[in-house]
């Protein structure tokens, strides 16, 4: 698979890149109220305010670190983010995994738990890593189990889930949500299957299968709820009364989904805030990649916002920076 291109891969156009941008959809107020600051564009944009949960600090891609007032939750964390060739149009499916030390301990120094939507490489390999510095339990699908398992983490660690369970960790409740991986332009997975055993340790991205998906709602008991998903497609029948107050949405880099955008907001109830995610180049480190993955993101990433407004126009859609916390 080496030389192909994220159109190749993802059914995507080559347009002009635009510069990243915090959008908020609802129209915002000449001055800034203490619940929001103001972007280099100018725009209002949600800052953290006290809750049960402190913020949610977006760790580019669809990762994201959580802090409860006890115990912190990541979600997806890949921070290594090693260079694949995907953003320059010359992906390698032999590209070998690595593992950026100081970047774990930078940006994921303590974890309680790590939920995993699914077994690709910029959602997992990071994982094993994080998992090994801080004690955490990983949760995911029964393959992201095998694989985080093949990556050294103890199966006493590792928590299989489906979807449908509600887990209690006191001060986080974690709703797991079955869902949906994106499709590329002829309707197909990227490393498509499932493990049925421990594999041997993976060498390379094409070693870690999708191995099916999840999506998680979390929140705090009794409090506001933020639904979570790493990849541009949604089983809507699952979603039905979860009404989150805050939804990351993957930006879809094809068009193979129908009706994607409008169906997964309309099922959620149209939230209140909706957060763009898995737009970034990920192929860069934090920071530097803080830019649309290619020049078709560039071009799909405006129109996601455009397409929010229509469909939930009362929702605030945010465009986050690195690092950015938001609040729940």
């Amino acid at each position: 698979m080496s030389g192909l291109s994220r159109r190749t891969l993802l059914g995507a156009a080559t347009v002009p890149a635009l510069p990243l941008a915090v959008a908020p959809v609802a129209p915002a107020a000449a001055t800034p109220s203490p619940s929001s600051s103001m972007s280099p564009s100018g725009s209002r944009v949600p800052t953290a305010r006290p809750s049960g949960l402190a913020a949610l600090t977006w760790l580019g891609n669809a990762g994201w670190r959580i802090e409860g007032t006890r115990s912190v939750t990541l979600v997806d964390p890949y921070v290594t983010r090693f260079d694949t060739g995907l953003s320059r149009g010359a992906f390698v499916a032999t590209t070998p995994l690595t593992v950026d030390e100081q970047a774990v301990a930078r940006h994921c120094p303590r974890a309680d738990r790590i939920l995993v939507t699914h077994s690709h490489w910029d959602h997992v390999a990071d994982v094993p890593a994080i998992a090994a510095r801080t004690g955490a339990t990983v949760f995911g699908t029964r393959t992201t189990g095998f694989v985080a398992r093949a990556m050294g983490v103890s199966a006493t660690r590792v928590v299989d889930v489906r979807g449908g369970e509600v887990l209690d960790f006191g001060d986080v409740v974690v709703e797991v949500v079955r869902s949906l991986h994106s499709r590329n332009a002829k309707h197909a997975i990227l490393f498509p299957g499932t493990l049925t055993d421990v594999p041997a340790a993976p060498v390379s991205i094409a070693d870690l299968p999708e191995g099916d998906t999840l999506s998680y709602v979390v929140g705090t008991p009794g409090g506001p709820r933020a639904y979570l998903s790493g990849a541009s497609d949604a089983d809507v029948r699952a979603l039905s009364d979860l009404r989150p107050d805050v939804a990351a949405v993957p930006v879809a880099a094809a068009d193979a989904t129908h009706d994607y955008l409008p169906r997964l907001l309309e099922t959620l109830d149209r939230p209140r805030t909706v957060v763009a995610v898995h737009w970034d180049d990920f192929d860069a480190p934090l920071g530097v990649g803080e830019r649309p993955l290619d020049a078709s993101m560039g071009q799909r990433l405006p129109r996601f916002v455009d397409e929010v407004k229509r469909v939930s126009p009362r929702s605030t859609v945010v465009v986050p920076r690195h690092l950015q916390r938001l609040p729940l």
